[in-house]
Formats: structure tokens, C-alpha cells, sequence
């Protein structure tokens, strides 16, 4: 079927949910705490993320901003909040779908078979009428495309999933480097690296720099 991770610190409901993915025909790696499920993340990259965001060490926005940055993969969230703005904040930072807690097990497995789904049918990021493709790991205009680094590409897809929001420097790093921070001019390295390779394709103008704010990428006005 396919392969889940599972960020969960409660042991109990830990085996519970490892023994229901299971059964489905799923195979299922558990990480008690988001540091160990961020290096399964990087070590055995799965088709889809389970996490619960009662997390010890790292909240949930830190997750799933680091998640969606390396990766391109569907996020399930076990919540217990019935706070509707909650909810949309998270989905708004990454998540695909949450099932608030307590939940019924055939409910878990069929918005998981449904995130699978929709992940299956396509793996672009589009921003106007410039086209991320996450699989080859290049950027599209029209007929005119350009390989981008992993680190590249792990830039621009963060800013092409909420286009026009502003990312500061911080925001940037935390989500791509999950190593420790790089030099300090690293990041704009990256960017100008970057900027130039759209501009190889007439896409420049969509990474835009926001004096004392940060970057982010839109679709340049006529």
C-alpha cells in the first residue's frame, strides 16, 4: 500500500495507530518526538505523514514548515483542538487534512486512502505561469525550463505553496536547513543562485525581495 510515517509521543496511542496502519497493508515507521521523525523524514522518505501535534520538543508549524520544504508529500493531523481558527492555520502552514481526536479507525484510513489519492495526481507547483516540477527537480515557463538544486528547489517550493506571503531570513532557514544554521550568507546565495536561473527563463521577476521583511514569489504584474 504505502509507506507512512507516524510522529506521535504517546506510546499507547503510538502502538495503537502503528497496529491500525498495519493491518491496512501499510508499512509504518513510528518516531516518538518531531526531531526523530524529521531524520526518518530525511533518512527513508515516505508517501504520506500522520502527526500528531502534541509534540515535546517541536510545534506543529515547526514541523510542518521543515516537512514541507524538503518534501512534497501529503500531512495528516491529529489534533484534539476544536478551535475552528486553529484549524485553518493549519492548513494554511501545510497540513492537507486533520481528524480531531477521539476518531473512529476506518474514518483515519479512508482520509489517508483519500490524501493518497489526490497526491497521486500530480506533483507540480504552479505560480502563474511558472510550473515547479517537484519529480524532475526543475522550473518551467512556457516551452523554457531550468534544473534547479535540491536546495533551490526546496527554496522555491516553500514560497510556491502560499504565493505572495512574505518568508523571513529565519522562516527560510528553519524550514530548509534542518542541519545546523549555514554561514550567514548562505541563504542569499541560494536565492541569487536561484534568481538567476529563473531569469535564464524569463521567470525573474516571480522571487521578489521585501525590504526588511523577507522574500517571496508571485506572478509579476503586466
Amino acid at each position: 500500500m504505502a509507506r507512512i510515517l507516524l510522529i506521535e509521543d504517546d506510546r499507547e496511542l503510538g502502538k495503537l495507530l502503528l497496529g491500525i496502519l498495519e493491518r491496512a497493508g501499510h508499512e509504518v515507521r513510528l518516531a516518538e518526538n518531531g526531531v526523530r521523525g524529521l531524520v526518518a523524514l530525511r533518512e527513508n522518505p515516505p508517501d504520506l505523514v500522520v502527526l500528531d501535534l502534541g509534540l515535546p520538543d517541536l510545534t506543529g508549524d515547526e514541523i510542518l514548515g521543515r516537512i514541507r520544504a524538503s518534501q512534497d508529500l501529503p500531512i495528516l493531523v491529529l489534533t484534539a483542538t476544536r478551535d475552528l481558527e486553529r484549524k485553518v492555520h493549519l492548513l494554511r502552514e501545510g497540513a492537507d487534512d486533520y481528524l480531531e481526536k477521539p476518531f473512529h479507525p476506518e474514518e483515519l484510513l479512508a482520509r489517508i486512502e483519500a490524501l493518497l489519492r489526490r497526491h497521486a495526481a500530480g506533483k507540480q507547483l504552479a505560480v502563474g505561469a511558472l510550473v515547479l516540477d517537484l519529480e524532475a527537480g526543475r522550473a518551467r515557463l512556457g516551452e523554457a525550463e531550468v534544473a534547479l538544486s535540491p536546495r533551490e528547489l526546496a527554496i522555491a517550493a516553500l514560497l510556491a505553496r502560499r504565493p505572495g506571503r512574505v518568508y523571513s531570513k529565519e522562516e527560510i532557514l528553519n524550514a530548509v536547513w534542518e542541519e545546523a544554521a549555514p554561514r550567514s550568507n548562505a541563504l542569499e546565495v541560494h536565492l541569487a543562485k536561484l534568481r538567476a536561473k529563473l531569469g535564464e527563463i524569463g521567470a525573474g521577476g516571480y522571487l521578489r525581495t521585501v525590504r526588511g521583511r523577507g522574500y517571496a514569489l508571485l506572478e509579476p504584474r503586466e
